[in-house]
């Protein structure tokens, strides 16, 4: 990067004079807070902080070119953004002392967070995922004909991940009216962009993706603002993508911590002196918009509102535990659901129906019952899917409602975020379950944590095609479940009969929660059952005892329902059979009171032994329901080796030829 730079060149670009002091305020007020923020981590008031000083000029142009009611998706560098949009100083500061009147109410720090209020959307801290969202806000403005667009940042070490790709990949397929603002400012923590990427600018990679993109100096706020301003109003109009480029530096360390020993000091120097602030405050003096006491006059006000807003912060109380309230900051307020268990609904609202069809039927009534339901996934629309689920239904749904993917599971769970924090309501199918792993960190990092963070429900059901027995082999026939049931945030459904695969997905779906939903590919369409017509819901966290006995209790879900009443069938042992259905959450009532009844558990489920959610089920029991058991609770579970192709070879990995000797050994203990 060059040390000799041009000077910033405001004259070029044509802005009402009456604009001119509401941007240098703009870009004012985050310094002098920054400037603040700096002597408080010295003193240790905060723990962390991440410096914009010298990138002010590309939050403030962003936020105050475009209109109040539309989102923008932060990073560590956008103070501007929050300051812009006029979000309370004493709420800010709370929420970096890690004080409850934050916005994550001391659950989060620095810039981890949003607000619905000010429609801005917070980052976390792995950079790019935030990309998808706001391509999923856009997807919600195009489906509704909403003259919006959306923003998010990313930095130009954001670039290199695989979200980044993904995003901008989806938006310029589906021509979403988002801006993707890329602060190019020289480094990714200590590694220079001359070892980021090859390409002579960022903006380049826009080509590739098929849409606009361009480069702008991004410590010129008039540039910034009348870019974003333009590109705001021709996608308002003409809904498509851009990538924009803005070319800054960061004259502070990445974080405080690591300081900036790795960057030349003659670079610094150069940058410094294209500082926004100062030059943008020399250049109203020079045109006379602003006299230099009108500015001092400014900057003194800021100040005290700065003082004001901490005296304020400093007032409120420290955060204090209080176990029980962390736990139901988790999930959004559910709906009431009308559920008729299958055994006491009139015969006449019955049908026979397949397992696949079940599901097929739930995503027909969900989508009539929520206009706002969005289902995507790769070849879901004319194909059907690969199993044929979505038959049918791009002809009654269309095109808008039923999308077919470009294979990036990340992307597609984030553009569902996305769309559900708009307003919207998402299914995402992954093809196979086995993909889920492209897009774990969306589930576990960015649905998962959402509403604990700060209170932003993720409306977003993902179903999950899973096990084996169907010769598929190591990629397409996993059972996963264990991957997903230590993150708090998420609720897991595991039908096992058509009736409670209708009602689950049912209740899934009208769920606002983030919502996994398994689905055994070997059950599609080898089980038929009876299951009610019309709307059906099956709450979550009820049990349902298949079979009742005395001898032993065998707690399972999915294929191990069959599993288990093929074995008491075969064997004549009086098992009580326990269908959790969910696994979060769990039914811990009915299991206790069938252990206390019969005093011996075998826990039976499909996925591998080790680290496998049997060994949670099994913990639980001996823990809370030892002085009722008769002998030690058992385990059995698939081989710990991946799923093999060969059928000889999965019928040894699976448990189900192994379970009638289990059986016999703990009845027999």
């Amino acid at each position: 990067m060059p040390t000799t730079l041009p000077t910033v060149d405001y004259a070029r670009y044509d802005v009402a004079t009456r604009e001119l002091p509401r941007l240098y305020e703009g870009l004012l007020k985050p310094r002098l807070i920054e400037e603040k923020m700096l002597k408080q981590l010295r003193q240790g008031v905060i723990s962390k902080w991440f410096s914009g000083i010298g990138q002010e000029a590309i939050s403030v142009g962003c936020t105050l070119a475009l209109a109040d009611d539309e989102y923008i998706f932060t990073m560590h560098r956008n103070l501007g953004v929050f300051t812009a949009r006029g979000v309370p100083l004493d709420r800010l500061f709370a929420q970096w002392q890690g004080k409850p009147g934050g916005f994550t109410q001391a659950r989060d720090r620095s810039f981890h967070f949003g607000s619905q209020e000010h429609r801005i959307v917070g980052m976390i801290s792995h950079l790019g995922p935030q990309l998808a969202l706001a391509a999923g806000v856009a997807l919600h403005h195009k489906l509704n004909d909403e003259p919006k667009v959306s923003l998010a940042f990313t930095g130009d070490g954001g670039t290199s991940e695989g979200d980044f790709h993904e995003a901008l990949n989806i938006a310029a397929v589906w021509q979403l009216p988002a801006i993707f603002v890329v602060e190019n400012n020289g480094y990714g923590l200590s590694t220079p962009v001359s070892e980021q990427y090859a390409c002579a600018k960022l903006a380049d990679r826009g080509v590739g993706y098929g849409m606009r993109s361009l480069t702008i100096d991004g410590n010129n706020v008039l540039e910034v603002y009348t870019t974003i301003r333009r590109l705001a109003e021709e996608l308002r109009r003409n809904p498509e993508p851009v990538l924009l480029e803005c070319e800054t530096f960061r004259v502070r360390g990445h974080e405080e911590a690591s300081g900036v020993k790795y960057v030349p000091p003659e670079l610094i120097d150069a940058w410094a002196a294209r500082d926004p602030v100062t030059t943008f405050g020399g250049y109203l003096r020079e045109r006379g918009v602003m006299s230099g006491q009108e500015q001092k006059e400014l900057s003194k006000t800021i100040k005290r509102q700065i003082a004001e807003g901490l005296s304020a912060a400093d007032a409120l109380p420290e955060a204090t535990g209080h176990p029980e309230r962390e736990r139901a900051a988790l999930f959004a307020a559910t709906p009431e659901l009308c559920y008729s268990p299958i055994n006491t609904a009139p015969a006449s609202s019955q049908k026979k129906i397949r397992f696949i069809d079940a599901i097929s039927d739930a995503l027909r009534q969900s989508m009539r019952r929520h206009p706002e339901l969005v289902l995507m996934g790769q070849d879901i629309a004319g194909y059907g899917g690969v199993f044929k689920i979505t038959d049918g239904f791009l002809d009654e749904f269309g095109a808008e409602r039923v999308r077919n993917t470009p294979l990036c599971e990340s992307g597609v769970i984030g553009v569902g975020l996305g769309l559900a924090i708009a307003g919207g309501k998402a299914m995402v199918e992954m093809q196979f379950g086995d993909f889920v792993s492209c897009g774990f960190n969306q589930i576990v990092n960015n649905l998962a944590k959402l509403h604990y963070r700060w209170a932003q429900s993720a409306d977003v059901t993902v179903r999950l095609p899973i096990g084996g027995g169907v010769g598929a082999g190591p990629y397409h026939s996993q059972t996963m479940e264990a991957w997903f049931t230590s993150v708090p945030g998420l609720k897991i459904a595991y039908p096992s009969t058509p009736a409670d695969a209708k009602g689950l997905l049912m209740t899934a779906l009208d769920d606002p929660n983030p919502v996994l939903y398994f689905e055994h590919k070997a059950l599609y369409r080898s089980l038929t059952g009876s299951a009610p017509e019309g709307d059906h819901f099956v709450p979550f966290g009820e049990a349902s005892t298949v079979r009742k006995g005395e001898a032993a209790t065998v707690v399972t879900y999915g294929m191990g329902v069959h599993w288990a009443l093929e074995a008491a069938e075969a064997t004549g042992y009086d098992l009580e059979i326990i269908d959790l259905r969910t696994l979060a959450p769990v039914d811990h009532a009915t299991i206790r009171a069938s252990v206390g009844k019969t005093g011996r558990a075998l826990v039976l489920h499909e996925a591998n032994l080790t680290g496998g959610f049997g060994g949670e089920l099994a913990a639980w029991i001996g823990e809370h329901c030892f002085e009722l058991l008769d002998a030690p609770v058992r385990r059995l579970a698939a081989l710990d080796t991946p799923v093999p192709f060969a059928a000889a070879l999965e019928a040894d990995y699976l448990p189900e030829k192994r379970l009638p000797a289990a059986l016999k050994s703990l009845l027999e203990y």
